[in-house]
């Protein structure tokens, strides 16, 4: 190795230590029905988002959810944890990585039901409205992000 390629080298190692780090997107961990195609849909957009994800098969979604402090008005058809926060049915994972980054004082994220149009509940064009709440340590919501309804034109 000659001078100048041992510069070049040390100059490169010297620019890649002075960038930022960015920190590895966290695990989600999901409880899901063993038999729920939705819940499959979104564990596929969680992983085309970037997160990588464990899957344990329950009955008892519901339990679950208790163990993490959702309240059962907030449930849907799967639960999941990622970065200690409870993300319970189809949140996008845009609403997941903004909640990582605030990193609030919360119990975590909630979309109620299971919206048509939301991740993993893909029904054509159609998308209804739904709102994906944060829901504090109290268990009271508030409005985390909102989704408005879109309907595909009509064809005349």
């Amino acid at each position: 190795m000659n001078r100048r390629s041992l510069f070049g080298s040390f100059a490169a190692l010297t620019l890649l230590q002075s960038l930022p780090v960015q920190a590895a997107t966290p695990m989600v961990h999901v409880y899901k029905n063993p038999t729920c195609g939705c819940c499959t849909g979104w564990v596929e957009h969680l992983k085309s988002a970037g997160f990588s994800v464990e899957v344990t098969e329950t009955d008892e979604t519901s339990a679950v959810r208790q163990r993490l402090g959702v309240p059962d008005r907030l449930g849907s058809c799967h639960t999941g944890i990622a970065g200690g926060y409870a993300i319970e049915g189809h949140v996008p994972a845009a609403d997941i990585k903004r909640l990582l980054a605030m990193r609030p004082e919360a119990v975590g994220l909630a979309v109620p039901g299971m919206p048509v149009g939301s991740p993993g509940m893909e029904y054509g064009d159609r998308k209804d409205s739904y709102k994906v709440l944060l829901i504090d340590r109290k268990g009271r919501e508030t409005v985390f992000a909102s989704y408005p309804a879109q309907r595909a034109p009509s064809k005349s």
